[in-house]
């Protein structure tokens, strides 16, 4: 079920989930590390994870023999294998959200359709690839239907995250999944001022509070920013108000250490075409930046990351001179500049997702299109 954008999916590194912090990103070029075929994989569904050794692991919604979506791992060097195919029906659907990594090396998604009552999926897959399914929505009144946001995993490896639709009031759900495939609504939106439609999902502080975003609802129907408590207990944090504000956000929060959060609109802002926010922990929120059109981006979907010196980077859906899209750089005072703007070619066009930065400043994501077959490429930007 996809409302707003396509797809949602933003990179969680950890359950303790706070902004990234390495270098200083400058980037100096784009090389495409893999371009995607209808074979191994039609349309990057999510931002990437990366291992020990610097291979990156993400999902594509479609593709693979069963065009049903696959997981797919890159190596530095470009080498791409596909670890696991889709086969559709009760094995699952379109996995829009995206992987994250456990210590033992475990991949952890969901799929957006598919599955017992074709309302979705959780799954792992192990290193050596084999692949269950943890949990199928739809299996009784009120359980959520189709994720497609990121999971997280806590300390016990419990896992969480969020559905578009389902619930009490069929606005969709916060979810918990234990490591033995037992599902919990933690909370059901009830539409409205409440909120609905969460396609990003939750980061997590260390005292257990869920936060996350709403596509729609709250007090202008904009969408909105919530804290779930370890016992159930939901607050707005933020209704979008759309007076310049951000608003519709689609994509997962970044968290720093005094608690502040960050995010983007995919609508809003001064231009109305996307903006970046801040929310403090006494909940006053700003806008960093409004994107402006033209040869700046728009509608930005993606997750955040930050460096040492407190940059923020991000991608852009649209926009740039080509019109496919940008990489963008923010400082903590709100300068942009756009590091890459996509042609559309063979570099790729529409990144919808987060990056991710290595100890060199390089930065890494996906695009949902374009490529040597039009069908995503995997690509790298830096040193």
């Amino acid at each position: 079920m996809r409302h707003l954008r396509s797809n949602a999916s933003v990179l969680l590194l950890a359950a303790m989930t706070t902004i990234v912090s390495l270098g200083s990103a400058e980037a100096r070029g784009e090389r495409v590390l893999h371009s995607f075929t209808d074979t191994d994989g039609v349309l990057p569904s999510s931002g990437l994870v990366v291992d020990a050794n610097g291979n990156m692991y993400g999902t594509t919604s479609f593709g693979g023999p069963r065009n049903a979506g696959t997981v797919f791992r890159v190596a530095p060097n470009g080498d791409e294998r596909i670890l696991y195919s889709f086969l559709g029906g009760s094995d699952g659907v379109d996995p829009t959200g995206g992987v994250v990594m456990d210590a033992k090396g475990n991949l952890y998604g969901t799929t957006n359709s598919g599955g017992a009552h074709n309302a979705g999926t959780v799954f792992k897959l192990t290193p050596r690839g084999k692949k269950t399914v943890l949990y199928s929505f739809g299996g009784y009144a009120g359980d959520g239907h189709y994720p497609e946001s990121s999971l997280i995993l806590d300390t016990k490896g419990n896992l969480y995250g969020t559905t578009d639709n389902g619930g009490v009031a069929d606005s969709g759900t916060v979810f918990k999944v234990t490591p033995k495939g037992t599902e919990a609504v933690l909370y059901s939106f009830m539409g409205g001022s409440d909120g609905y439609l969460p396609q990003g999902g939750v980061i997590m502080d260390a005292n257990g509070n869920l936060y996350g975003t709403t596509g729609l609802g709250g007090e202008g129907n904009l969408g909105m920013v919530f804290k779930l408590a370890p016992g159930g207990e939901k607050t707005v944090l933020h209704s979008f108000t759309g007076d310049g504000d951000a608003n519709n956000p689609a994509a997962s929060l970044i968290m720093d250490d005094g608690g502040n959060l960050y995010g983007t609109g995919q609508l809003g802002g001064s231009k109305g075409v996307g903006a970046v926010f801040k929310l403090t922990a006494d909940g006053k929120e700003s806008v960093l930046y409004s994107f402006a059109g033209g040869n700046d981006g728009i509608n930005p979907a993606c997750s955040l990351i930050t460096d040492a010196g407190g940059n923020l980077y991000g991608t852009t859906a649209a926009g740039g001179p080509n019109g496919s899209g940008i990489v963008f750089r923010l400082t903590a005072a709100g300068k942009e500049k756009v590091l890459y703007a996509f042609t559309g070619g063979n570099d790729g066009a529409g990144p919808q997702y987060g990056l991710i930065m290595d100890a060199r400043s390089s930065l890494y994501g996906t695009t949902g299109y374009g490529g040597k077959a039009q069908d995503g490429v995997v690509f790298k930007l830096g040193n």
